[in-house]
């Protein structure tokens, strides 16, 4: 699944980077998606198959709160890049006339970094609160990787304030995006239905399908671990959720964005071509 993840998002990558046809503000976004999406299960898998025959379950203080900072900036870029390409849609369905005009390179350049600097915010964030905690009671993690929710559970001290401060900066951070990414549907919607007849309005909304199937993934995925962290106390669901959440929805991102996708199919298939 790893090896899947990598060589499908890596093969998205040099598609729109060989194609001149794909240099477009869509495919730019999803180009740094896939980048993010390698960074992001990188950052948990490598050390679970490391793991594994070696049956070692040891990470140290460092490398754990390493492991957590890298995880949530990924995962952050994640969702600040959903809602940039929910944007893009919404510029270039509403404002056709003027999508050259507002999505020119500077500035999907300049919401790129934004969406960065956000994310790298998000996760320092993050580790500042784990870093408040002076000793924890039971260093054992119930999963594969350092969550954030998990270490705070270990910690020695009351950590109430601590744990309000981290869902309420986590909550801000998702929220933010995702308002954006309703914001965007809803105007799309509503001149979707301004469009006189059925295939045109067909037509229109085609181009979002593989978008929203990403964001339901994405958004579906998180919930379940957000959940199953705060809801549930069973160790093996809470892994399940995390594996679906951080190696399949990885994995899925590059068939979701080019199965029903004719340009990057034939992206791909001239870059293996010319690489053959």
């Amino acid at each position: 699944m790893y090896l899947v993840t990598m060589l499908g998002n890596l093969l998205i990558i040099l598609a729109v980077v060989s194609d001149p046809h794909l240099h477009t503000p869509m495919y730019f976004f999803l180009s740094n998606l896939s980048l993010a999406d390698m960074g992001f299960i990188s950052t948990t898998v490598p050390k679970m198959i490391l793991d594994i025959p070696t049956h070692s379950r040891v990470i140290s203080y460092a490398g754990c709160l390493t492991q957590m900072s890298i995880f949530i900036l990924f995962g952050s870029m994640d969702d600040m890049l959903l809602s940039l390409m929910a944007y893009d849609r919404f510029v270039a369905i509403c404002h056709p006339l003027h999508y050259l005009v507002i999505m020119n390179p500077c500035f999907c350049c300049f919401l790129v970094l934004v969406s960065f600097f956000i994310s790298l915010l998000d996760s320092q964030v993050h580790n500042w609160i784990v870093l408040r905690l002076t000793c924890f009671k039971d260093v054992e993690i119930s999963n594969f990787f350092c969550d954030p929710s998990l270490l705070l559970k270990l910690a020695c001290s009351d950590t109430l304030i601590n744990t309000i401060i981290a869902y309420f900066v986590g909550a801000i951070f998702a929220a933010i995006p995702f308002s954006a990414i309703f914001f965007s549907y809803y105007k799309i919607l509503s001149s979707i239905l301004r469009v006189p007849s059925s295939g045109g309005r067909y037509k229109t909304f085609s181009t979002c399908g593989s978008h929203l199937a990403g964001v339901c993934l994405f958004y579906g995925t998180g919930l379940g671990v957000y959940l199953s962290s705060a809801i549930s106390h069973s160790p093996r669901k809470d892994a399940v959720a995390s594996v679906l959440y951080t190696v399949v929805t990885p994995m899925l991102n590059p068939f979701i964005y080019s199965l029903q996708n004719r340009d990057i199919k034939r992206a791909v298939r001239r870059f293996l071509g010319q690489t053959i």
